[in-house]
């Protein structure tokens, strides 16, 4: 667990002794040394007052005799007897709430102003102002607690991949264009005036060079930048574990990133939570509406194509129609007509042309029955084949989309993320209906239900993502993905329905990571090249050297990148990547702690060799 082998540090300083929070009733009668802020000041009489010393690991009561002129967040040296609390004074919520600290001599370190905020879990600031002064909201218990999480992480990676045979090797910063898609960060070169670097999205050519070299297992905590849009669980730069390895198969890297990950898991959350399950791309989509479910909580997509075949209601006609079943609350109906609306308009803004609802409830006669604005349009079969087929009872609450099979999918897997996000794990979207939606009965224990992991491997994705506008198509993955072997033959005549072997580790409905096996045939290579739009002449530009290796020998060879970000997050149950980086960026891309980006003085561009014009210029 995080933190236990911190407790057996001997000899921390000449300055201190112990960690505030490591004393315990084993230390009675030492003289012993701390060193920490100040979180509370108490005086009790005139000759008296007490100190709450603070540092990572926790709290420790210092009773002090005379006057004192101490703040919050003053840093101090105590020194003194560690003895039992006087009885009726314990506080069982502190660690090292038997003991005190008495006899103290007080050494003032450094003064403090004011903290802008309470250096406390229990007092939540705006998000704006702990990241202006981010220095000090470090100092928070949890936020503490979320950094050395991540360290003890970073820690089990790296040991799972040492004991697994990788070696890790340092990849460069200063790189050249990659095919990934994703917008790159661009850096000048004094030297070659003209010409830039690009900062890496990923390891995946350089990894891919080392396989040529015979490294054979590669790995590396990569830092990588992507200058894209930022979100809850995406910044300009996050931290991965690269790995690539020879002479394996898909089923190869799956076990071993598998083994690696839920080692480090137990490591640090003291928890096993079980075998990995494994769903097809087409699976996912179908069951869940998103290549990266989240299992817990039920609410599968359920087809309903066969029930409206030749129906008369338009709402319902369609190449496919898929349905999720709102369990009843107690009996009652779980979502409230405004709630209802909402959700039409969400499947609207998901891309649908609607969402079709129907209450089930129980006639006199103790059938079931439904009711909806299109019921009017249904005939009795087609009601009892909905109701049969979703294995609905009194009180659910039917969706229904209607449309092509992936955007019905998609949209209703939109749907019931939303519905999960607030109703099973009680998490707000940010739209402030968190706190209206009834908790149904098959989630009696919300915090429970959060606490449990869905961990699953998705694979066999599509190898092509779409048709560009020339009529080229889009890879999936990247250009040197290869193609699922069975799938080989379709690539002339029907490459869109081409899978691929590329897998993505998927915790609690966040993509952790994705990986593939890599093409290691030329004449493959070629032909998505082609399928692609490049020429030959056009690929060999842009990433010839590689080309170029795989001339002289190149292994069969595949990989995988995990996300350290979002595997902090999940573990440490927050909702945003930003609580378990140190220094993160906000939305806008902006450093409120430095102030970065700034601007540059006329004598660097013109060292650089570069002008800036303003962005209105030639508009």
């Amino acid at each position: 667990m995080v933190g236990e082998m911190e407790k057996t540090i001997a000899n921390l300083s000449s300055m201190r002794t112990h960690y505030c929070g490591h004393l315990g009733e084993d230390d009675i009668g030492k003289r012993v040394s701390v060193c920490g802020w100040v979180a509370h000041r108490r005086e009790h009489g005139e000759y008296l007052a007490f100190v709450d010393l603070r540092d990572y690991t926790g709290i420790i009561q210092c009773v002090v005799e005379g006057s004192i002129d101490v703040r919050p967040e003053w840093v101090l040296c105590i020194t003194g007897t560690l003895r039992h609390r006087p009885v009726g004074t314990e506080n069982e919520y502190l660690s090292t709430g038997m003991v005190e600290i008495t006899d103290c001599e007080l050494e003032v370190l450094s003064k403090a102003s004011p903290p802008p905020f309470p250096v406390e879990d229990r007092i939540e600031a705006d998000e704006s102002l702990r990241m202006r002064y981010r220095f000090v909201d470090l100092r928070r218990p949890k936020m503490q607690s979320n950094l050395r999480l991540r360290s003890a992480l970073l820690q089990s990676l790296r040991r799972g991949m040492v004991d697994r045979g990788f070696c890790e090797v340092d990849t460069p910063l200063l790189w050249t264009p990659t095919p990934e898609g994703a917008r790159e960060f661009v850096v000048p070169s004094r030297l070659r005036r003209g010409e830039f670097y690009v900062l890496p999205q990923s390891p995946q050519i350089a990894k891919q060079l080392l396989m040529v070299s015979g490294i054979d297992r590669y790995f590396q905590i990569a830092k990588c930048l992507r200058d894209e849009d930022l979100r809850a669980d995406r910044q300009f730069e996050f931290t991965q574990l690269d790995i690539e390895a020879s002479f394996v198969e898909a089923e190869d890297i799956r076990n071993i990133v598998a083994d690696v990950v839920l080692e480090a898991i137990e490591a640090v959350t003291g928890s096993d939570i079980g075998p990995v399950g494994v769903l097809t791309w087409k699976e996912a989509i179908d069951r869940f509406g998103t290549d990266k479910p989240d299992t817990r909580g039920g609410m599968e997509l359920t087809d309903l194509t066969s029930c409206f075949a030749g129906t008369s209601a338009r709402a319902l006609s369609a190449p496919c129609v898929k349905a999720i079943v709102v369990p009843a609350n107690h009996g009652d109906s779980p979502l409230s007509r405004n709630m209802l609306d909402g959700l039409v308009e969400h499947a609207k803004s998901l891309g649908g042309k609607g969402l079709a609802w129907f209450r089930v409830t129980r006639g006199e006669d103790g059938s079931l029955q439904l009711e909806s604005p299109l019921v009017k349009f249904l005939d009795d079969e087609e009601q009892g084949g909905m109701v049969d087929v979703c294995h609905a009872d009194s009180g659910d609450i039917i969706l229904v989309v209607a449309d092509e099979w992936r955007t019905a999918c998609e949209v209703l897997g939109g749907i019931r993320v939303q519905l999960l996000n607030e109703v099973l794990l009680g998490i707000s979207n940010g739209s402030g209906k968190s706190d209206t939606v009834v908790v149904p009965d098959y989630v009696s224990d919300a915090s429970t239900a959060s606490k449990e992991r869905s961990l699953l491997w998705v694979t066999d994705f599509p190898l092509f993502d779409g048709v560009d506008d020339d009529g080229n198509f889009i890879s999936a993955h990247h250009p040197f993905t290869m193609p699922h072997p069975d799938d080989v033959g379709m690539l002339e005549d029907n490459p869109l329905n081409v899978r691929s072997l590329a897998y993505d580790l998927v915790l609690d409905g966040w993509e952790l990571g994705s990986g593939s096996i890599r093409i290691h045939d030329p004449d493959i290579q070629r032909n998505i090249f082609r399928l692609l739009g490049l020429s030959m002449e056009a690929a060999s530009a842009r990433f010839g050297f590689l080309l170029d290796a795989f001339d002289y020998g190149v292994p069969p060879h595949g990989g995988f990148a995990i996300g350290i970000d979002r595997l902090t997050a999940l573990l440490a149950g927050e909702q945003s990547i930003r609580n378990v980086i140190a220094f993160p960026k906000t939305q806008t891309g902006y450093d409120p702690v430095t102030g970065a980006p700034k601007k540059l003085s006329p004598a660097v561009l013109s060292e650089l060799g570069i002008t800036v014009r303003s962005p209105h210029v030639g508009q």
